[in-house]
């Protein structure tokens, strides 16, 4: 075993993990199903359903492939897109750090599994397994291509943000008493 095969096993395997994670959690966790559409909902996604099921599906199914080594270009596709639907519907808004629920760790996710994507998974995977070696310039342009394009056509069908509140209109100043005399 080559270091830089147990190390690109190592980062898929903290991605992978992680993401399977986050998707049981989406789908078990907390508010379940339910909860998490209600939350996509709030954030201006219709079919909140739908989305939060296909979320979670696909968080575990893609951090299984990346945990694995399997179809890795696809798998970092999903995750990217993934990561790229979060960053803009909940928090692009919110600046750069996590703590202020800000988009550090759906960047971090999505470029470490970019990084999968061009350096591929490593001789001890399921893709070296099966002969399977889509990396470089190829896997990054399968990975980021399949990403942003899954990501607009979900944005476009299904993403409508909600209207910013509008502040009331600040009432007219009370008119002078009139004097007497």
């Amino acid at each position: 075993m080559d270091r830089i095969d147990v190390a690109l096993l190592i980062l898929r395997v903290l991605i992978g993990v992680t993401m399977i994670i986050h998707g049981l959690n989406h789908a078990f966790g907390g508010g379940r199903i339910a909860g998490a559409a209600r939350w996509f909902e709030s954030l201006g996604l219709r079919h909140g359903k739908v989305q939060a099921t296909m979320s979670a599906g696909v968080e575990v199914a893609a951090g299984l492939g990346i945990a694995v080594g399997f179809l890795t270009p696809l798998s970092a596709a999903a995750l990217i897109g993934v990561m790229l639907v979060a960053g803009i519907t909940a928090h692009r808004k919110n600046g750069f750090f996590v703590f202020r629920d800000g988009y550090e760790y759906v960047l971090f996710i999505a470029v470490a599994s970019l990084v999968l994507a061009v350096a591929g998974p490593g001789r001890i995977s399921l893709d070296h397994l099966i002969g399977i070696d889509v990396s470089g310039w190829a896997g990054a342009a399968l990975a980021v291509g399949l990403a942003v394009a899954g990501s607009a056509v979900l944005l476009g069908a299904t993403y409508r943000p909600p209207a910013r509140a509008r502040q009331p209109e600040p009432a007219p100043a009370p008119a002078p008493a009139p004097a007497r005399d």
